[in-house]
């Protein structure tokens, strides 16, 4: 397999594991604040440490799949997870960004979560 393929499988393979991560640790978040009655800046708070673990374990796989300058595939595979999830939030609310610094902010961790995630590999 080429570099290209094989960065093609590790960005897949990352990025599936992401969201797997994303979706079982939201619907504990959303069991949680049914049971438990959070605030919404709790759920907040919550929300960006999930991207954030998330964001850790898909940086660390990428970097083990690619072995080499791993901080920048870190970095790539959280703009790409980043990139997803910003889409379906425009699909969502029908293109619109409501807080442009919570989107700055959100871009920022995605990328850093991933990047250490990708050098700690």
């Amino acid at each position: 397999m080429g570099r290209k393929g094989r960065a093609a499988g590790g960005i897949l393979k990352s990025l599936l594991v992401m969201y797997l991560i994303t979706g079982l640790l939201l619907l504990l978040l959303a069991t949680l604040m049914f049971k438990l009655d959070f605030s919404v800046q709790i759920a907040r708070i919550a929300i960006i440490a999930i991207y954030v673990v998330s964001g850790f374990i898909g940086g660390i796989l990428m970097g083990k799949h690619m072995k080499t300058r791993k901080f920048i595939w870190g970095m790539l595979i959280g703009l790409s997870y980043f990139a997803i999830l910003l889409l379906a939030s425009l699909i969502v609310n029908g293109g619109i960004i409501e807080d442009m610094t919570q989107l700055l902010i959100t871009l920022v961790l995605c990328a850093a979560s991933s990047m250490i995630g990708g050098m700690v590999s």
